[in-house]
């Protein structure tokens, strides 16, 4: 059930004049669609720049890749170092996955994991370190590193978030229920 602060009405002004969403439900939708068509065209785009991979390995190596990058991703410093479109992550800095934890994440058997880490491992594109499964710097397809994949993905993000904008929801705040709305439930 949702958090009762989050289930008040929302008013969003919008240059036109001002969009209602009546419920919290109505903003769950319209985010849930809006996101899912970005991922949607990800998804495609990604498929369209590696059409020599079978979907289920690109769906293993870019959940490896995201896995061996959260540690960048959260410190700020590392963060803004690497976040150059010429600069990619060192392997010795990338933090390893495991193939169960992989399993777990993509809702995958272990085995059809194991079965495709060992032929991405034989293409050069996985390595295994200490701490697991990496993504390696050097492999021959660009995966981490591939500029046109990149700036296709910035243009389907300020796709999503104008979209997201014309909803409405112009930030992280805009997710939540205004504070007077919040008192006067609780108050009740």
């Amino acid at each position: 059930m949702l958090d009762e602060t989050f289930a008040a009405a929302f008013v969003y002004k919008m240059k036109a004049g001002f969009r209602f969403m009546q419920n919290a439900s109505d903003i769950i939708r319209t985010v849930s669609r809006h996101t899912l068509a970005y991922m949607l065209f990800s998804i495609s785009e990604m498929f369209r720049n590696y059409d020599e991979f079978d979907p289920m390995d690109l769906l293993i190596i870019h959940a490896i890749l995201n896995a061996n990058v959260i540690s960048v991703m959260n410190d700020p410093s590392l963060d803004e170092k690497f976040s150059s479109i010429h600069t990619v992550e060192p392997d010795a800095i990338k933090q390893g996955v495991s193939r169960a934890a992989l399993s777990r994440f993509l809702s995958l058997p272990l085995e059809t994991v194991r079965r495709r880490v060992t032929g991405l491992k034989r293409r050069k594109i996985l390595a295994e370190t200490k701490a697991g499964l990496i993504v390696t710097e050097q492999n021959a397809f660009k995966f981490g590193n591939n500029h046109e994949l990149q700036k296709t993905n910035m243009l389907l993000l300020t796709k999503l978030l104008r979209d997201l904008k014309r909803a409405g929801i112009n930030g992280p705040d805009d997710l939540r229920a205004p504070e007077s709305a919040a008192s006067t439930r609780k108050a009740k």
